[in-house]
């Protein structure tokens, strides 16, 4: 029998198909004709919310259902709520389109895009004086959480292998991490998902509302794996001491012969810092400092979906969390939380780092921070409120006072005049800015309710949030607006005409009731402010009670 027999392979495919059917065997209609006007599917059924509905929907008709159903979400450039930004320029969008399929952990077969990956972690580690850029060591995560995470699990690991070098035991009492009550939730997830006991250290009015670096001493001892330091309270901006808490561990050291490292969870801070006060010691210059972590999808300018994370070098990242996969055809190495994810966030950030450079990143920093300034000011004046962040008081001996009514004031014994201009003049910190009812406000009108400015701002568009400070101060309420680089000095005045006008409203309705009827007000009065008309009233003739909206 002959071997040599011709293969037709377009005859193989044909034979090998599925045999189709007119009609689907669970539907019984057919799937070819399953075509439908804008919404009409829907007209008359709900949208499936719980079971997979057994047809399927034209693609327009699916997109143009939930694109309606979303846009009952608040506007993202009035969120003044959160600290994730929400623009890049159209070619950023580009780039992420075109990318949007790539995953980051296939390295074999993205090879370029890995390269990106590790000139940001390059970038970012020179950017943070790391001892050696060239060689940084570290990953991009999804955001600072993960980061965060990584960065304690490095600490546990060394904490862990020095017990068990000394003969002791890593179980009683086991392991500890210090940080501030006001610490943001990722940082005390660590420590529950982890198991590690989590120590936080009240937090006062005179601490500036964030970790107090003597009282934390209070807490550390030989099980303590590190110290979380926060540059930049999600509460009210305040940067945390790095400098100090290190020079208090350094003492510790001295005395005990235990050393406690710090990781810095810069995850707003470690992209506003290095650009707008360059001279502030919070990083790797602080020999202490073993790690950091921030997000990129914060100030570091891009789309939500990345972080980073990075070690001052190879030392303070054991062996043990790094993972050699022979996967794909090569030899990958892994030392993050997650495996599979998508490579866009990361070019977007890269597109910003070569976009803006150095200079740009300054840029968008000062201007955050001015307009910050401009919003603290323009609420102590209107003599309603107290803030409670501190980036628009001075950084010395300059009176305060003076300078909320512009005066220019000499700074300590020199002669140089107070520059208001000069970030450098100011307290370092965020671009946020949390406030308060003042005492006098709250005692002359104490049935008003500062929850309620969070809803009247919400009936105007805006999205600021009314919370209880951290534990310890929990009584506290406060209002939180986070300026970032959309927040325009156009958009700021618009708040406070807002919020001025919301509040002296409230003064003289001071109930529930009132409140929300406030809620209608606002809308008449909006309403007839924008109104293209510019008839007076009376020029027209009388309405005749017909259907006059909009066909």
């Amino acid at each position: 029998m002959a071997l040599s027999k011709r293969v037709n392979p377009e005859q193989l495919i044909q034979q090998s198909m599925d045999h189709k059917s007119h009609a689907h065997h669970l539907t019984k209609v057919d799937p070819s004709k399953s075509h439908h006007p804008y919404g009409s599917r829907y007209g008359t059924n709900p949208l499936p919310k719980y079971k997979i509905p057994s047809t399927g929907t034209d693609a327009e008709a699916a997109y143009q259902l939930i694109h309606d159903e979303l846009s009952l979400d608040g506007n993202p450039l009035l969120n003044l709520a959160s600290f994730v930004h929400t623009w890049m320029p159209a070619q950023a969008d580009r780039l992420m389109q075109e990318n949007m399929s790539k995953n980051l952990i296939d390295q074999d077969e993205y090879p370029m895009t890995q390269e990106i990956h590790n000139r940001c972690i390059s970038m970012l580690a020179d950017l943070w004086h790391a001892p050696n850029s060239k060689q940084a060591i570290g990953t991009a995560t999804t955001g600072s959480s993960e980061a965060i995470q990584l960065g304690g699990l490095a600490m546990k690991r060394i904490w862990q292998a020095k017990r068990k070098a000394a003969g002791k035991s890593i179980h009683e009492p086991g392991p500890n991490i210090v940080m501030g009550a006001n610490a943001q939730v990722a940082l005390e997830k660590f420590a529950r998902y982890f198991e590690v006991e989590c120590r936080l250290v009240p937090i006062s009015v005179e601490s500036n509302y964030r970790l107090d670096p003597k009282k934390a001493m209070q807490f550390v001892d030989e099980n303590t794996i590190g110290v979380f330091v926060i540059l930049g309270s999600t509460y009210t901006g305040h940067y945390e001491p790095v400098k100090e808490m290190s020079d208090l561990l350094d003492e510790y050291e001295a005395k005990t012969g235990i050393s406690v490292p710090i990781h810095v969870d810069g995850a707003s801070g470690a992209f506003v810092a290095p650009f707008a006060t360059p001279k502030l010691e919070w990083d790797f210059r602080i020999p202490r400092v073993v790690s950091i972590n921030t997000s990129g999808h914060k100030f570091g300018l891009a789309y939500v979906g990345v972080g980073w994370v990075i070690w001052r070098d190879k030392a303070h990242l054991p062996k043990d969390l790094i993972f050699e996969l022979h996967y794909l055809g090569s030899v990958e190495y892994s030392f993050s939380l997650n495996f599979s994810r998508p490579a866009a966030p990361i070019i977007a950030q890269f597109f910003n780092l070569v976009h803006l450079g150095f200079e740009g990143y300054r840029r968008v920093a000062l201007d955050d921070l001015k307009n910050a300034r401009l919003l603290a000011r323009a609420l102590e004046r209107s003599g309603f409120y107290h803030v409670l962040s501190d980036v628009h008081r001075p950084a010395s001996g300059a009176s305060a006072t003076a300078l909320l009514q512009g005066a220019k004031k000499a700074v300590g014994a020199g002669a140089s005049e107070f520059d208001e201009e000069d970030v450098e003049s100011y307290v370092p910190g965020l671009p946020v800015i949390a406030f308060r009812f003042t005492d006098n406000f709250k005692q002359k009108y104490a049935g008003i309710q500062q929850k309620w400015i969070q809803t009247l701002l919400r009936s105007k568009g805006w999205i600021v949030p009314n919370y209880e400070l951290a534990p310890d101060l929990e009584t506290i309420e406060i209002l939180r607006v986070v300026v970032r680089e959309n927040m325009s000095e156009a958009l700021v005045d618009r708040l406070v005409c807002d919020l001025v006008e919301i509040t002296e409203s409230l003064t003289k309705m001071d109930s529930p009731t009132h409140a929300l009827g406030l809620l209608a007000e606002h809308h008449s009065a909006a309403a007839a402010k924008h109104s293209a008309s510019k008839m007076d009233h009376g020029s027209a003739s009388a309405s005749t009670g017909t259907y006059a909206k909009q066909c």
